[in-house]
């Protein structure tokens, strides 16, 4: 089974991204009765996107970070595979600042793919940097191990 790392000093995990079964996701960052709502919100969200054939998520922002209390959940999903007449439409929904989607899920679906509009990085690269443009770690979820 492959390991999360362990954090850095500032909280954070060492840059790249980090393969890891569902389960020991939810042990590694399911440490509150905060997170494991988010988890559970999370879990109803990676089942649509893995009915509609998506394989693989990308986990990135506070959620994967030292931070007792993250406030959301920041996911890259890969489109390979996705067939866009099974997904569901909230993860296409950005209007109101993808308030649908913070509703019904705890949390923000990008396209890994899709390029961001500001620093014109795809989403997956994107949630590799910190605000201030350092790179930082992210957690890839095998939607398979979702049992």
């Amino acid at each position: 089974m492959l390991a999360i790392p362990p954090f850095e000093p500032t909280g954070l995990l060492p840059a790249g991204v980090h393969p890891a079964q569902w389960s020991l996701f939810v042990d590694r960052f399911g440490a509150s009765t905060r997170r494991r709502g988010q988890l559970a919100k999370l879990e109803i969200a990676l089942r649509l996107l893995r009915d509609a054939g998506c394989a693989r998520v990308f986990v990135g922002g506070s959620f994967v970070t030292a931070k007792s209390e993250p406030n959301d959940i920041d996911v890259a999903w890969d489109v390979d595979g996705v067939d866009i007449d099974v997904l569901d439409p909230v993860f296409l929904d950005f209007d109101d600042e993808r308030a649908v989607q913070k509703s019904r899920f705890g949390g923000e679906f990008f396209p890994a793919q899709l390029v961001e509009g500001v620093t014109g990085r795809s989403f997956l690269e994107f949630f590799q940097r910190t605000r201030d443009d350092e790179l930082v770690g992210i957690v890839e979820i095998d939607l398979r191990t979702i049992t």
